[in-house]
């Protein structure tokens, strides 16, 4: 079952989605808050495995909560549902930690299916988002052919031993090329490499 918070300012916003994810199987809503602090707070005590994050609400906002929760190292994934509908305007999102994001008119289904793609590690970028990451990023050039094949496998969301299999690569090797990637994109876990490889344009997750 997939753990979800819930922050958005408004009201009948937050109980149209509740109303909607809980009839989901896989998916229930285990909180509610209506700004960035609470937000976090809320993160904090109930450790979702999802948070569906508001970018503009009044007093402290998802860019707040974003980086709150990174302070907190809160291993939460974060999916941005958003009204702005300029790749530039969620940039900030992004790079503060967002694992993705979709527009407030989003089929409900999409909206599922988004949860369930930035649970499972994925990284939801629109084509023009990455492009404009890409544009203003630095990314590590000297990563190993290999490296970069595994870097590909762990974006996508798969396991050390998921990569292994796929590559014909023993677990162990795995490991060493992960923490030889890790160290080379100067971050401290598997997420952050994911999503620094997918924004910078180093791998396409697809």
């Amino acid at each position: 079952m997939i753990k979800v918070l819930l922050v958005d300012d408004h009201p009948v916003v937050r109980q149209g989605l509740r109303t909607f994810l809980d009839l989901q199987d896989d998916i229930t809503v285990i909180g509610e808050a209506s700004d960035g602090v609470t937000g976090v707070a809320a993160a904090e005590e109930l450790r979702p495995d999802v948070v569906l994050l508001d970018l503009r609400m009044p007093g402290s906002d998802g860019l707040d909560a974003l980086r709150g929760l990174r302070e907190h190292a809160n291993p939460a994934r974060v999916l941005v549902i958003t009204s702005f509908t300029e790749p530039a305007a969620v940039l900030p999102a992004v790079r503060a930690g967002a694992a993705g994001y979709v527009y407030k008119d989003v089929d409900p289904p999409a909206l599922a299916a988004a949860i369930r793609s930035v649970h499972a590690g994925h990284v939801l970028l629109h084509p023009d988002v990455a492009r404009l990451l890409a544009a203003d990023s630095h990314p590590a050039t000297d990563l190993t052919a290999r490296e970069r094949d595994v870097l590909t496998e762990l974006a996508r969301g798969r396991s050390n031993r998921e990569i292994a299999r796929t590559l014909s690569l023993s677990e162990k090797t795995v490991k060493t090329h992960v923490s030889a990637i890790l160290g080379k994109l100067g971050v401290q876990d598997r997420t952050q490499a994911a999503l620094r490889a997918v924004r910078s344009g180093l791998v396409d997750a697809t």
